[in-house]
């Protein structure tokens, strides 16, 4: 049992020196040091106004859309009452 925790050790030691020096390896530890987001966060100041602008955009045509839903709502809810009494 020894003898194969020791070759694993050995193997296992050198692939993660290995691949170390490869880009991908620097990769990883780039992204182990400044997070799943790594530098995104210090972006274009312009860019980011960019994107808030666009998230408020969103939520006005939510807005917008959510209101046109209640209209067409009623619309329907006052020509199936409409209709029914004729």
């Amino acid at each position: 049992m020894e003898g194969v925790l020791f070759i694993i050790i050995v193997f296992g030691g050198g692939m993660l020196i290995a691949l170390s020096k490869t880009d991908i390896g620097r990769a990883i530890s780039d992204r182990i040091r400044h997070g799943p987001l790594g530098m995104a966060g210090t972006g274009d100041p312009a860019l980011l106004e960019e994107v808030e602008r666009l998230r408020l955009e969103v939520a006005e045509l939510h807005e917008r859309m959510d209101f046109a839903e209640r209209l067409l709502t009623a619309k329907r809810e006052s020509e199936s009452l409409s209709g029914g009494e004729s």
